[in-house]
């Protein structure tokens, strides 16, 4: 097989990626593989279309994938037994009682490829290929929990801003009615001025929205491998986003069992498997490697046939210091995996409890501020009819919907950020299109 150099123009690279538009087509097609029955909107991403767009566009994905496929083809050439040395050997002597005075031969030395070395050798590949696959998971994973923390920040600074602005528009009302009231002398400046430090705030509040709304489609746009001009015609939906479910935990069964399929526990596993590996092969070395070397050879005249058998031995100390080496490697990595595991649970503790304080505090938020809210601008609708209250003190009571509104929304954002937390800690999907997708669809592929 011919070399062929392929050599890297770093400046074209990132020119390009900089550059780079949203393959709508090849969105589809990804989303078509992972789940077929699912309809696809290029104008109107779902959250299944923005995880068939990071498989599609992400570079770290890539190159996760790109690792697998290279530690699959490091463990079929592990399988290969090391290559024989062949010499070949002449010599001249010029003896006048020998028939000729050439001396030819030749040895093929062919090391028998046996035992634990070559066990410990082809385990070394195949817990590699082990290790690029759960790698492939964790990077996936950590790019799918990215991109969704962006989608909610993205929708939940969206909603706030156009609450703002309603609350913004109140708040001019209400300062239209206090400037007109202190032009009649009804009320005093600092009673005015209270009034447009409140309008003040909403409008800060309105344009940080904004601005948080625009940060979280560039954070999105990161994650899923884009420039943020690429994201821009397009809009985003989540059914059901302003309906968490009421508890994400239902199912779960054991929440500290949960935590054993998570990609960085099975990955610590595997190492502690590598450990234990390198360790049988370090046990290996202590004896000594055997090849076998037959050969040819025509002395003057006469043929012979000799056969010789080699011995590669151990170092002096018959490979103790590289045992104890190794079963210090296994100590340090069974240490490492109860570490990850010791971490996942406690992670896993903290969130099941933050979901439900967070919901706690929604339905707090839903159950009490908000119908308070409500039945106190209705009643100052009322009242503005009668001519009880004038337009100031109706903006006033009707502001309140709003503000409650936002005050819903910060718990919102705190519900669906303990759902993400929750969703990290398991490592896995607990609600929404992913739990639909063809079994084996985010497997690594060629």
């Amino acid at each position: 097989m011919p070399y062929r150099p392929q050599p890297m123009d770093v400046a074209a690279m990132a020119a390009a990626r900089a550059r780079r538009p949203t393959d709508a087509e090849a969105v589809r097609a990804e989303q078509a593989r992972i789940a077929p029955d699912a309809p696809y909107d290029a104008a109107r991403w779902s959250r299944l279309s923005v995880l068939a767009a990071l498989l599609v566009h992400n570079p770290d994905i890539a190159a996760a994938r790109a690792t697998w496929i290279s530690a699959r083809a490091q463990a079929r050439a592990a399988r290969q037994a090391p290559g024989a040395a062949l010499t070949l050997s002449t010599e001249y002597a010029r003896d006048p009682s020998t028939s000729s005075p050439w001396l030819l031969g030749g040895a093929i030395d062919v090391p028998l490829d046996l035992g634990g070395q070559r066990a410990a050798r082809i385990g070394s590949g195949e817990i590699a290929v082990t290790i690029a696959r759960h790698d492939y998971a964790d990077t996936l994973w950590a790019a799918r929990m990215q991109a969704r923390r962006a989608l909610i920040d993205m929708l939940v600074a969206v909603r706030e801003a156009a609450t703002g602005e309603r609350l913004l528009a109140l708040r001019d009302q209400q300062q239209a009615a206090m400037e007109k009231r202190l032009r009649a002398g009804a009320v005093a400046r600092a009673d005015l001025e209270r009034v447009r430090a409140d309008a003040a705030g909403a409008a800060a509040s309105v344009e940080d929205a904004h601005g948080r709304a625009a940060a979280a489609r560039q954070a999105l746009a990161a994650a899923i491998g884009l420039p943020a001009g690429a994201l821009a015609p397009i809009a985003f939906d989540w059914p059901g986003f302003d309906s968490p479910p009421p508890d994400p935990t239902a199912g779960l069964g054991d929440p500290t069992g949960a935590t054993v399929a998570r990609a960085d526990v099975l990955k610590a596993l595997a190492a502690y498997d590598q450990a234990e590996n390198d360790l049988r092969g370090e046990v290996a070395r202590q004896y000594p490697a055997i090849s076998i070397s037959p050969g040819y050879s025509w002395e003057r005249g006469l043929t012979k046939l000799p056969f010789s058998v080699g011995l590669a031995l151990p170092p002096l100390d018959m490979n103790r210091h590289a045992i104890a080496a190794a079963e210090a490697r296994r100590s340090e990595a069974a240490r490492k995996l109860e570490a990850v595991v010791a971490a996942a649970n406690a992670g896993l503790e903290s969130a099941i409890s933050e979901a439900r304080l967070a919901r706690a505090a929604l339905a707090r938020v839903r159950q009490a501020d908000l119908p308070i809210a409500r039945r106190l601008a209705t009643n100052a609708d009322a009242q503005f009819r009668r001519g009880a209250i004038d337009r100031a003190d109706w903006a006033a009571a009707q502001g309140g919907v709003p503000q409650a509104e936002l005050t819903e929304l910060a718990a919102l954002a705190r519900v669906q950020a303990a759902d993400a937390a929750l969703e990290d800690a398991l490592r896995r999907p607990l609600e929404g299109p992913e739990m639909h997708l063809t079994p084996g669809a985010l497997e690594p592929t060629p």
